[in-house]
């Protein structure tokens, strides 16, 4: 089971939604799908879609923060026309951020915002070698801009199975160039064996992480939830339903995960039952959500 798991928070239209992605990405799939009653959206429908091996949720519960490129999704292809495929029907009716092109660090690059807003870089590069088709990449902007060395050394010390793979700082031929605190050009760590990246802003940005992208974290125990809640909201803050800011203004969710099986194997009642419950909560309680589920 994927331990950490991009949550995309979309408007509406989920079946619009799932099908532009199953139409972009070749070998993409749609796990499951369900929906909630009963929480301050009304009606919200829910989707795990995978592509190119990375599980995504998704969730359409109305307006909320809008989609900026302090999150984005690195696609690293096998060849130029790989690129070219998906960058054109990625950007056709996006936002391009930067120009599809040969850049020092790849062959061909381009990052682009999708019709729904989402980011993505799409690279080939015999130079950069990841080892996942996609990384989860955090760029640290505005009042976080020149953190991000501190955030990759905070993240690979608070989760398990973790590393720093490579550290890129910026040189002293970019200070005229560059925002004045930036220091990591780009660097590659991986958490409980998910792969990431991250950078500071190499550009003045008033842009800041929002809610519309966090992680998921599943936990098996109690002790899981109450170990990652702790050490994340530390300098951060806790918001509501598993939710919480670390100390970066990054959200995380840190969710049970028995909250699956509740969800989409209980019956209707059982379902209301736990959505109710899991509403008033901070923290997640295992034990609470057991007991309502049960009744």
């Amino acid at each position: 089971m994927q331990k950490i798991t991009p949550f995309l928070w979309f408007e509406k239209d989920m079946k619009k939604i799932t099908d532009f992605y199953l139409s972009v990405f070749p070998g993409s799939k749609i796990k499951s799908s369900g929906g909630l009653d009963g929480t301050p959206s009304g009606h919200v429908s829910t989707a795990t879609m995978e592509i190119f091996g990375l599980d995504f949720n998704f969730m359409t519960a109305g307006p909320y923060l809008p989609f900026n490129p302090t999150v984005s999704f690195i696609i690293s292809c096998d060849s130029i026309a790989e690129v070219d495929t998906l960058w054109t029907k990625l950007s056709a009716t996006g936002k391009i951020l930067m120009e599809l092109s040969a850049y020092p660090f790849a062959e061909k690059f381009g990052w682009a915002q999708d019709q729904h807003g989402v980011s993505w870089q799409i690279m080939f590069s015999t130079q950069m070698k990841s080892p996942q088709k996609v990384t989860p990449t955090l760029m640290f902007a505005g009042t976080v801009c020149g953190r991000a060395e501190e955030a990759v050394n905070f993240y690979t010390n608070v989760f398990h199975n973790s590393k720093i793979n490579y550290l890129m700082k910026y040189g002293p031929e970019d200070i005229h160039k560059i925002e004045a605190k930036a220091t990591i050009k780009h660097a590659g760590f991986t958490i409980e064996n998910c792969y990431m990246a991250l950078m500071d802003s190499g550009r003045p940005s008033p842009l800041s992480f929002e809610q519309a992208v966090s992680f998921i974290v599943s936990c098996d125990t109690q002790e899981e939830v109450d170990y990652y809640w702790d050490k994340l909201t530390e300098g951060g803050k806790e918001v509501q339903c598993g939710w919480l800011n670390d100390k970066f203004g990054f959200p995380w969710q840190i969710v049970p995960s028995r909250m699956e099986s509740m969800l989409s194997g209980g019956s209707p009642e059982q379902i209301a039952r736990v959505t109710e419950a899991f509403m008033q909560m901070k923290k997640f309680d295992i034990e609470k959500l057991e007991k309502v589920y049960r009744g």
